[in-house]
């Protein structure tokens, strides 16, 4: 049997934290999890700690690790400037700075489509390449952990993946429960498409740094997929139009 991949996942506890490693625990490949999260909830596999406050019993976790799955975060597009600021970037800059000491090999940080908000209503396709257009505070906290990454991919070496990830809501997560606007509809992003999106972004090789959206395959969505699918060999199975009912 091959050495399993050790992968540590911040903000474990979440939603997307719980998905991904619901999938991690039951995925064909072999999964050593590392599971932080500042709220352990009766849960003892949970290592609790304030990732906001950089400190090394915590960042001794990050020893070894193959891919940390960067989720602890602001959930709220709506927070204040103060949560944004402890939650979206000092805390992400600690958990850089941890996978950088600790010699982690990957980090797949969870940006977000608010990155591209500006753009709801406009007529034009969302590539990784199309110029950030942050609709609000949360989306520009986002972009800068993009640009964050990329920094500390150049300067230490560290391979990073941005997923900029659709609309997953919690629990079951089916696209009748999405907003009635067609916005929300094309940038639903399934729980199996997450999950797959995620697991090719911990295993794919040779990638020092990439920005990819994460949607499923829905029909007339602006987010084009092609480097995401390229990069990753990521193969959408789901389309939020298609369950609509």
């Amino acid at each position: 049997m091959s050495t399993p991949k050790k992968v540590l996942i911040t903000g474990a506890k979440g939603n997307l934290g719980d998905k991904i490693r619901q999938h991690l625990d039951t995925a064909q490949e072999n999964y050593d999890l590392v599971l932080i999260d500042r709220h352990e909830q009766g849960d003892s596999a949970i290592i609790q700690a304030d990732l906001s406050i950089y400190d090394e019993a915590w960042a001794q976790h990050f020893a070894g690790i193959d891919a940390v799955v960067h989720l602890a975060a602001e959930p709220n597009p709506s927070a204040s400037w103060n949560s944004l600021v402890k939650l979206n970037l000092d805390l992400l800059m600690n958990v850089y700075e941890a996978a950088v000491a600790k010699g982690s090999k990957r980090l797949i940080f969870a940006s977000s489509n608010h990155t591209m908000g500006g753009y709801r209503e406009e007529n034009v396709v969302l590539t990784p390449n199309t110029p950030p257009k942050p609709g609000n505070p949360y989306g520009t906290t986002k972009l800068m952990g993009e640009r964050i990454g990329k920094s500390y991919s150049e300067r230490h070496g560290l391979s990073v993946i941005c997923l900029r990830i659709g609309w997953t809501p919690r629990g079951e997560n089916r696209p009748d429960e999405a907003m009635d606007n067609n916005w929300w509809w094309q940038m639903w992003l399934s729980n199996r498409d997450y999950c797959q999106v995620v697991e090719k972004a911990i295993l794919v090789e040779n990638v020092p740094f990439a920005v990819l959206n994460a949607m499923s395959n829905n029909t007339g969505m602006k987010w084009d997929l092609s480097d995401t699918r390229r990069i990753l060999g990521y193969e959408p199975q789901d389309n939020a139009y298609a369950q609509k009912k």
